[in-house]
This record gives C-alpha cells, sequence and structure tokens, in this order.
C-alpha cells in the first residue's frame, strides 16, 4: 500500500466521545435490557469498545450487509452475508455501525429490522457524513460528523486494509 494516512480524529478523541455515548445510551435504556446489533464488519471495533461504557444488559448480535464490495463508492444494492442468529422480536434494539453516508444500505437495512417487529429500533454510528446523504435515515447516536472524506481507521477499510487503526484517518493516496 502506497497510501499516505492524515489522523482526523486521534485515539483520545474517539475513546472520549465513545465513552460520553455509552453514558446516553446507559441513561436513555435504564431499566431496560439491549440487544446491540452490530453491522460487520466496520463496526465490530466501535461495538466492542461502546458496550464495555454500557451499564444496562446487553447481549449482542451480528449482521454483515454489503454495498461497497472492494470500491469506494456504493453500489446501491444491498447484499445480506451473514444474518442475525436470534430473533429481534419485542427487543430494543440499537444497530451500531461504523459510518453512514449514503444512508441507503442503513435505510434498508432499518426497514428489514422493522419488519420483524422490535420493541423499539434505534441507530448509534461513530461518524456520520450528512453531505453524502441520499436517503435520510434516523441516526440517534452519532459520534462524529465527518466531511466527504475517503476514512480509515477504527473498523473502517480501504479493500480491507487499516480496519485496525486505532484513530480514524483520511486515505490521500499518492501517485
Amino acid at each position: 500500500m502506497k497510501d499516505k494516512l492524515r489522523v482526523l480524529i486521534s485515539e483520545e478523541e474517539v475513546s472520549r466521545r465513545i465513552r460520553e455515548m455509552a453514558g446516553q445510551i446507559s441513561r436513555d435504556y435504564e431499566g431496560k435490557e439491549l440487544r446491540i446489533v452490530c453491522v460487520l464488519k466496520g463496526g465490530v471495533f466501535f461495538m466492542c469498545e461502546l458496550a464495555k461504557h454500557i451499564t444496562v444488559p446487553v447481549t449482542f448480535d451480528f449482521m454483515a450487509v454489503s454495498s461497497y464490495g472492494n470500491g469506494h463508492e456504493s453500489s446501491g444494492a444491498l447484499q445480506i452475508v451473514k444474518d442475525l442468529d436470534e430473533s429481534v422480536e419485542g427487543k430494543d434494539i440499537l444497530v451500531v455501525e461504523d459510518i453512514v453516508d449514503s444512508g441507503n444500505t442503513l435505510s434498508r437495512l432499518l426497514t428489514l429490522l422493522k419488519e420483524r417487529n422490535p420493541k423499539s429500533l434505534r441507530l448509534c454510528t461513530l461518524l456520520d457524513k450528512p453531505e453524502r446523504r441520499e436517503t435520510e435515515v434516523p441516526v440517534d447516536y452519532t459520534g462524529f460528523l465527518v466531511p466527504n472524506l475517503f476514512v480509515v481507521g477504527y473498523g473502517m477499510d480501504d479493500a480491507q486494509y487499516y480496519r485496525n487503526l486505532p484513530y480514524i484517518a483520511v486515505v490521500e493516496q499518492e501517485e
């Protein structure tokens, strides 16, 4: 890889914001049990860190959906690679995602989950790129608003690379 990476959000900033979000989620779900549905692969880093700081009882399930393949642009088509292991019917569901950009993938995913009759359904994302939005989605918890740049780290990748970075970086490709 000959990419140059520029730190956009430091590891310390990410950690602090995740703790703040977990505190708000804990207050919002006080007295309830929460099922976190993590959107793989990107959401797993964020979900693990977030869950460590949530104080209400939580269980986890995972979905793998794709609309990117190995490219930088969404194809617009939702492919379910891995579905949930357990029913969400009657459960308080928090979908945890790494980034919301066009909104197309998450809109389709949230529609699918609503059809499964959860008690409640909310969306939590580490990053939100509102200027890329093509389809509006209700984002209940947002870590950071970011500009329309290609970002990696903390689960987000460039053709599967850079997911393990503990910060958010912008990919600046060198020629």
